[in-house]
This record gives structure tokens, C-alpha cells and sequence, in this order.
């Protein structure tokens, strides 16, 4: 199924919750909505369902116009932040709910065959209060797959369960995703699992369409800050700089020798992505001495924050360190590991694919 979004705009009131848009997710690929809170991923994705009615624009299914055609006539499933199921119905049940009501055949041995792949089979005869808020949410994933529609939307699926439970769901969505045949709108706040997920990428924030385009391009090539804070955890360092004759100086830092296009503005800011940041040198780097302001330790990862002449970076050091507060360090960076935007917060430069990390 091709779904096509023609100049949709959604205003509620004096308030514009979507900016003019448009928007062709690709079919039998995962489209993901990335943005945080308030971005317009919901608004959006109501839209594609047939819950809502754009205040602009057109919604078309294979060259069709179907705006305002209402969800129950639509083949559409979604899965929400907040599971449902049906509570008076066996797990077993409510996975097969959809194929019954297509009259398939063989239902018992496709239910099982779903829940095996997300490993809820021991479950089937439970009713879904008796399980968990991860094993709930497994089942109403089930569901959905089950109705084997064209168009699957899942908003924010994995947001409230716990990390290892999100973890291991998401390596398993994206293995059914790729077998797929649907066309997959999955809307996320986190860039980790954009990248996990592949397929394509739109980045929206404050009900605008910044960049669409597959995803691992999207990370790589930001169209612009707004873009490459957006799909940065944590948000990408942003330094201050000036354009000169043999690349650019970092203001009150040092100069990097970053080859610039013959019409870059003189005035400039540096991206730098936390994982970029080093706390041992190599050839070609560059030192920024500074303070350990804070040093968290998630997963296995260490977030340092550094109060440098650059201003605070955050450094992103693989495994679990030990900082004291207002302890001396240095971080290094390699040059060919900066972005570089202008002036109007457009991308200049970006980092070669395949380059050192």
C-alpha cells in the first residue's frame, strides 16, 4: 500500500500543531517519526489512521483520496504507548480476534506461530491481567501483527516499560518488520532506536518536517541543527566558530583544519557528537582541558560533562569511569569528526562515512 500525505496541516484553535507537510512512508519499510514531545508524531500519525481530519492537504492510498474517510473503513492496526487488550479474553484470543473476524483458516497455528516469535506462547490461555505490563504490551503487538494489515502504526510502543524489556523488543520488531510485508509508521522520542530500526526517518519537531530520507543518511547527513540535536542522545555539543583561510577557529579553543565550501559564511557553529569525544588522544587531535562538572553512568556507557573554554561539552565514554567533581581533564577530538554548520544553522560539512570513531 502506498500512502502519500499531500500538504497536511493540522490547527486546533489559534495553535498550528502541524506546519504544511508532505510525506510518502515507504512501502514494505519501516518510516519512523522521530522527534521529541510535542514534535506532531501523534497528530500525524491520527491522521494517517483516519482519527483525524487534517485541516489542510490531502491523504491519499494508492492514488486515492481518502481524507476524512474514518478508521473503521481503513485496514489500518496501530499499537499504542498504553497497551489494549481485551481483558475477558484469553491471550490466545485476542491475538486471534482479528483473523476470526477475516473468516481465515488455520487461526490456532498462526497464533501460536506469533506468539512464539514474541515469546508469549507459555502464555496463551492466561487472560491478559495476569501477565505483565511487557508481556500485555507483546500481546497487543501480537494483535496487530495478526490483522496483517497494509498499513501498521505504532506510536511509541515501547515507552513505558522498563530498559531491558524495551531492549529486547526492539531487536524482535525490527527482525518482524523486516519480514514484513506491511508498511511500518513507528513514532519514537529516541534516536537509538531509529538507527535500530532502520528503513527511513522523518524528524519533526514543534509540528514542523525537518529532513525524510533513510535513516542512517538522516544521522549522517543532518540537513541542519535543528535535525542533528534532534537525532543526538544526548543532544550534539554545539560550539561557537569562525570561518578562516584554512578551515576554522573554534572561539577561545583551537583551530581545526576543516576544509570549508568557497561560500561559507564567516560565522559559524561546530556540531560534535558526544561519542566523538575522547579522553586519551590521537593522531591529528585536537585538546580541550576543562572541569568534570557531572559524570552519570548509564548503561554501559559514562556521560561526562566537561566545562571547557568552548563551552560545557558532554562526552560519551564507552564503559563505567569514575570522576570526581571539578576534577581536571582533557578531552580530544579529531577535526575530521566535526560537523559544520552556517550561519543559518544550514549543514556546511559533515564527517566521512567509514571514518575514524
Amino acid at each position: 500500500m502506498q500512502l502519500t500525505l499531500e500538504g497536511i496541516s493540522k490547527k486546533v484553535g489559534a495553535e498550528t500543531w502541524l506546519h504544511d507537510m508532505s510525506l510518502a512512508p515507504h512501502p514494505g519499510a519501516v518510516t519512523v517519526l522521530l522527534g521529541a514531545t510535542q514534535a506532531g508524531k501523534t497528530s500525524l500519525m491520527r491522521i494517517m489512521a483516519g482519527l483525524d481530519t487534517p485541516s489542510g492537504g490531502r491523504v491519499n492510498v494508492d492514488g486515492a483520496d481518502v481524507t476524512g474517510m474514518p478508521v473503521r473503513e481503513r485496514n489500518v492496526a496501530m499499537v499504542y504507548q498504553q497497551f489494549i487488550n481485551y481483558p475477558s479474553m484469553s491471550v490466545a484470543d485476542n491475538i486471534a480476534s482479528p483473523m476470526k473476524l477475516r473468516g481465515e483458516k488455520g487461526v490456532a497455528d498462526k497464533v501460536r506461530e506469533l506468539a512464539s516469535k514474541l515469546h508469549i506462547e507459555m502464555f496463551l490461555d492466561r487472560l491478559p491481567a495476569a501477565l505483565s505490563g511487557g508481556q500485555q504490551q507483546r500481546v497487543a503487538l501480537a494483535r496487530a501483527l495478526a490483522k496483517n494489515a497494509p498499513l501498521m502504526l505504532l506510536d511509541e510502543p515501547l515507552v513505558n516499560l522498563d530498559y531491558k524489556l524495551r531492549e529486547e523488543l526492539r531487536e524482535e520488531l525490527a527482525q518482524l518488520f523486516a519480514s514484513g510485508d506491511s508498511t511500518v509508521v513507528y513514532a519514537t522520542t529516541e534516536p537509538a532506536e531509529a538507527l535500530l530500526l532502520g528503513g527511513y526517518t522523518a524528524v519533526l519537531d514543534a509540528g514542523e518536517l525537518l529532513q525524510y530520507g533513510p535513516t542512517a543518511e538522516v544521522f549522517h547527513s543532518p540537513a541542519s541543527i535543528r535535525v542533528a540535536r534532534a537525532f543526538s542522545d544526548p543532544p550534539m555539543n554545539l560550539i561557537a566558530g569562525e570561518a578562516m583561510s584554512v578551515g576554522v577557529q573554534m572561539n577561545a579553543g583551537p583551530a581545526l583544519q576543516i576544509p570549508l565550501p568557497p561560500a561559507a559564511s564567516r560565522a559559524l557553529t561546530l556540531g560534535v557528537r558526544a561519542s566523538a569525544l575522547r579522553v586519551y588522544a590521537r593522531p591529528g587531535d585536537v585538546a580541550l582541558p576543562g572541569k568534570v562538572e557531572l559524570a552519570e553512568i548509564s548503561g554501559s556507557d559514562t556521560f561526562v560533562h566537561v566545562a571547557t573554554p568552548v563551552g560545557e561539552l558532554v562526552a560519551q565514554l564507552t564503559g563505567v569511569h569514575d570522576f570526581d567533581l571539578g576534577a581536571a581533564i582533557t578531552l580530544h577530538l579529531n577535526p575530521t569528526q566535526v560537523y559544520v554548520f552556517d550561519q543559518r544553522g544550514a549543514l556546511l560539512v559533515a564527517p566521512q562515512r567509514g571514518g575514524r570513531s
